[in-house]
């Protein structure tokens, strides 16, 4: 199989698992979220590649903007706090981020190990924004829980679900704590 054929099959795989549900607490209202934001950070491994291959910057601050507009205008939609929305995107784009960031290290100190880059960023993206919009319907249907005191020892319960399921390594577990760390808060309408 030739190195590109290889990466494509590992893309695939990466979305394919991250696709399926890996939801083991259905008594747990905020699993489905905390899942669907693991299911994005996986999303860091082909768009790093992509980006070393490229010898593109790891942060793209207008981009990551036009992201958050839209999804706050998303949100205004929904009758959800568009500034909450940013935030809770924002600790997503921040964790996905530092993946990439880990990534390069961990490449610069061994080229060795730098996967086969995708052609484009477009399955990728395409991953980003069904996971985002699978996002923004779990915090509507669940904004009462994420203004209620309970949400925290919730949230807590379905991260540890989540790395106990998906079988997440150190860095996707800091990851997902941090890219889920300001869910609880003001999901009420506007």
């Amino acid at each position: 199989m030739t190195t590109r054929l290889a990466w494509k099959a590992a893309v695939i795989a990466v979305f394919v698992a991250a696709a399926a549900p890996a939801v083991a607490d259905t008594a747990n209202p905020l699993a489905e979220l905390v899942d669907a934001a693991a299911q994005r950070l996986a999303t860091a491994e082909p768009v790093a590649a992509f980006k070393w291959s490229a010898q593109r910057a790891i942060e793209d601050p207008g981009r990551e903007q036009q992201e958050l507009d839209s999804l706050a205008d998303r949100a205004r939609d929904q009758g959800l706090d568009p500034d909450y929305v940013a935030r809770v995107f924002r600790d997503q784009i921040n964790a996905i981020d530092a993946i990439e960031y880990t990534r390069f290290a961990d490449w610069k100190l061994n080229p060795g190990a730098v996967p086969a880059a995708p052609q484009d960023l477009s399955m990728s993206r395409s991953a980003i924004d069904s996971l985002n919009s699978e996002i923004l319907s779990q915090i509507s249907l669940n904004r009462s829980l994420l203004a209620a005191p309970e949400c925290a020892p919730r949230l807590a319960a379905a991260v540890r679900n989540t790395i106990r399921v998906r079988l997440l390594d150190s860095l996707y577990q800091r990851a997902l704590t941090s890219a889920t760390g300001s869910l609880c808060g003001v999901a009420a309408p506007v």
